[in-house]
């Protein structure tokens, strides 16, 4: 094999790769192999009709395809290895030359990883943030851990009044017929939620458990079935029962049995100490992408569109996987929303394009600072790995290749990267 590298304009090459003639014809030797069990030629039994005789009568170019097929991947990843080039994308394969008894020739071209020209990165200015905790946010807190040990009181001593949860079988009718969708059984409705339509909650005020009542609503004009926007519709229904939802009082009790301290002022404390943990964590990414966006802007590069491509359809990739966690396909999310593949991709390239220049610049600061990644700091992010997939260490070393270490060295120097700038920001004075 032999190989000529072509640099061109916007970080792009064209590898023009050779595989002899010898190469091709053993190509050709297994793609005949392969085949010659799918191809009828009188006289023979299948598999048995020599080569020479199906290229007679089907074309040389019969086993073409699957010769090139055998030959590219192979040849085009030694190509890309001895290039010494820092590839970021995917090949674009053009055949050039196939033909029987010649050398292969096609080209690969490729997207390269762009040189960066970083401006200021040091001192960098950011906002200074003052971060406070609030008593409206810790008893937002409260209110949410005594919704989370609430239980439901069932009432049968008054009628339904707002904020009730009724439980109610129903069923709908639109000009005295049954509609589709339009019955239900057990269904609990918090009155006041305004989940179901017009004033169908309100018309359940002052009813009690056992009435049977009778709804008259109005579907809105833009309502998700067509067939139903803008009817009048009835709605027959049965109250079956009536509960309210009772909250723990707020005292020392309620915070011995949410958590681990003994009066209600200690556990406000504490929840006073984690939100303003949380707060600066997220004041601190926030200053990170703050001083990322300012290097960005003052640093200079030129990426190619194929890597912006590759980037989109990775981010596309990681979202997809994230549906599927949920019960959902990209297919049915795009109908959902009234995408297609096409206008998603393109949607996502200004995130695709953020992340590569974030990387880029990040990587060009571990540089010039001659950020290094220490054998101990490996053996840390590994273990770390360990813990979160609950295995034995040396069985996540066992798993990892030299091209994964490389790979998470280069993720460690990025991180320690980002902490360098931020150590070198400086809070703006008035």
């Amino acid at each position: 094999m032999s190989l000529q590298v072509e640099k061109q304009d916007k970080n792009m090459a064209k590898l023009t790769i050779e595989a002899s003639a010898e190469e091709f014809e053993e190509a050709l030797q297994k793609a005949y192999i392969k085949n010659r069990n799918k191809i009828n030629v009188q006289g023979f039994r299948k598999g048995k009709a020599p080569r020479v005789l199906i290229e007679k009568m089907y074309g040389a170019s019969i086993f073409y395809e699957d010769a090139a097929n055998e030959i590219i991947p192979t040849a085009y990843e030694k190509a890309a290895e001895e290039s010494g080039l820092d590839i970021v994308s995917r090949p674009e394969i053009d055949i050039v030359q196939v033909e029987k008894g010649e050398p292969f020739i096609f080209t690969a071209e490729v997207a390269v990883k762009p040189e960066v020209t970083l401006g200021q990165y040091k001192g960098i200015e950011v906002e200074k943030n003052e971060l406070t905790v609030t008593e409206e946010e810790i008893n937002a807190q409260l209110d949410k851990e005594r919704e989370q040990n609430s239980r439901m009181i069932t009432v049968d001593d008054r009628p339904i009044k707002d904020g009730d949860i009724a439980t109610i079988d129903f069923e709908g009718f639109v000009d005295g017929e049954p509609f589709e969708g339009g019955k239900g059984e057990d269904h609990k409705l918090t009155i006041g939620s305004h989940s179901f339509i017009d004033t169908f909650e309100e018309q359940l005020i002052g009813k009690s458990t056992g009435d049977e009542a009778e709804v008259n609503v109005t579907f809105p004009e833009d309502y998700q079935a067509k067939e139903l926007e803008g009817k009048q519709a009835l709605f027959k229904v049965t109250i079956k029962e009536v509960q309210v939802k009772e909250l723990p009082e707020l005292d020392d009790d309620f915070a011995q049995d949410v958590s681990e301290f003994d009066t209600l002022d200690a556990y406000k404390e504490n929840i006073k100490e984690t939100l303003m943990k949380n707060k600066e964590k997220e004041a601190k990414t926030e200053r990170e992408n703050e001083i990322v966006d300012k290097i960005i802007e003052n640093a200079a590069m030129d990426i190619p569109e194929p890597m912006i491509k590759a980037q989109a359809n990775q981010i596309a990739e990681d979202f997809a996987q994230r549906l599927q966690y949920q019960g959902l396909s990209l297919e049915q999310y795009l109908k959902y929303t009234g995408s297609d593949p096409k206008k998603f991709l393109e949607s996502l390239n200004p995130q695709a394009v953020k992340r590569i220049q974030s990387r880029l610049v990040l990587e060009a600061v571990a540089k010039a600072e001659n950020i290094e990644v220490t054998e101990e700091e490996l053996n840390k992010e590994i273990e770390d790995m360990a813990a979160t997939y609950q295995m034995e260490v040396d069985k996540i070393k066992e798993m990892i290749g030299d091209k994964e270490k490389e790979s998470m060295k280069e993720d460690i120097a990025v991180q320690k990267a980002v902490d360098f700038v931020l150590e070198q920001s400086v809070e703006k004075t008035e």
